[in-house]
């Protein structure tokens, strides 16, 4: 399967959940999981991000809709990579992703 760019953006709450337990382990390239928070009180459109079962933080709310909405209707189709690291940054400025949408096989 190709991938085509999707986004690109911060980690949210990188500092507030286990982003800190989890950095040394973090390279460019490590592959990320997204899950929906339908029940998220603050944020309907709340996707996590995660790194094993360790979860890192959020995608921001400004770049959340588009992903809930298809991850919601159950299309699993991004691949998440850390795409930047910049440790001496503020911690919810350290760590960059990018988000492919993959293509599917077309079928005959």
């Amino acid at each position: 399967m190709k991938r085509k760019h999707f986004d690109h953006f911060n980690i949210a709450g990188f500092a507030y959940y286990e982003g800190a337990i989890a950095f040394n382990d973090l390279k460019i390239g490590t592959k990320l999981k997204l899950k929906p928070e339908k029940k998220n009180r603050y944020d309907e459109n709340a996707v996590a991000i995660y790194y094993k079962n360790r979860k890192l933080g959020f995608v921001p709310a400004a770049n959340n809709k588009p992903i809930a909405t298809i991850l919601n209707a159950g299309h699993n189709i991004f691949e998440v990579r850390i795409q930047q690291i910049f440790a001496e940054a503020h911690l919810n400025q350290q760590m960059q992703v990018v988000v492919f949408v993959l293509k599917q096989k077309k079928e005959i």
